[in-house]
Parts: C-alpha cells; structure tokens; sequence
C-alpha cells in the first residue's frame, strides 16, 4: 500500500512539474512535447512502439517508423525526469519508474508496456 502511494505521490508530481513548471525547461520542451504527441499515440495504436519499464518510448520490433521524434521524444523525457530528480532529491532513474507505472495505469488497451522485469505485454 505504501508504495502505491508513493506511487500515486510521484506520478502527480511528474504532472504537475510537466505543467506547472514547464518555465524551468522552457515553454520549447513543453511545447515539442506537445506537438509530439498525437503521432506517439498513433504509433503506439499501431504497435510500434511502447512505453517501457524506465519511463521511455521504445521501438517493439524493427520497424523503427519516427525514429528521429522517438528519440527526440526520449530525450526531453530525460531531461524531465533528471529536473524533478534534482528538485524532489532523487535520481532519474527512480523518477522515470514511476512514470512507468503511472503510464501504465493510464494506458489504453492494445498500448504495449514492460513490466518491471523487461517483459513487454499489451495492456
């Protein structure tokens, strides 16, 4: 239970960071984010890619459409999870776990996910 809770605790304050503080990253990273998204959800309907056990895109098979705006898509992830880190004294890595979780729960059916042991399933 605890940590469903803690759980729940970082997930929203992934959101609220994402949203609220998008001035420390700069409205660019929100805004590419934001633009970004409707062809993330199209190649996840598609089964190209899902979210994996770190909080990142990843490719499922070799088709690798988008790769450049998967990539891109990742790296603004990771410099929002090392800027939550730093404010709430914690690493990344820990931060980009929970966004998984947190993901997952929110997922649609079909989206590809990887648990916590790196084994992919459809929701």
């Amino acid at each position: 239970m605890k940590n469903r809770i803690f759980a729940i605790t970082i997930s929203l304050l992934v959101v609220s960071f994402l949203f609220s503080r998008a001035s420390a990253f700069g409205e660019d990273i929100k805004a590419r984010m934001k633009a970004r998204l409707p062809i993330i959800v199209e190649l996840k309907a598609k089964g190209t890619i899902g979210e994996n056990s770190i909080g990142l895109l990843q490719f499922i098979g070799p088709n690798k459409e988008r790769e450049d705006l998967v990539n891109a898509e990742n790296v603004d992830r990771k410099k929002v999870y090392a800027a939550i880190a730093k404010q709430q004294g914690t690493t990344a890595e820990l931060v980009g776990k929970r966004r998984a979780l947190h993901i997952s729960q929110k997922a649609k059916p079909g989206t590809w996910l990887q648990d916590q042991n790196e084994k992919w399933y459809q929701k």
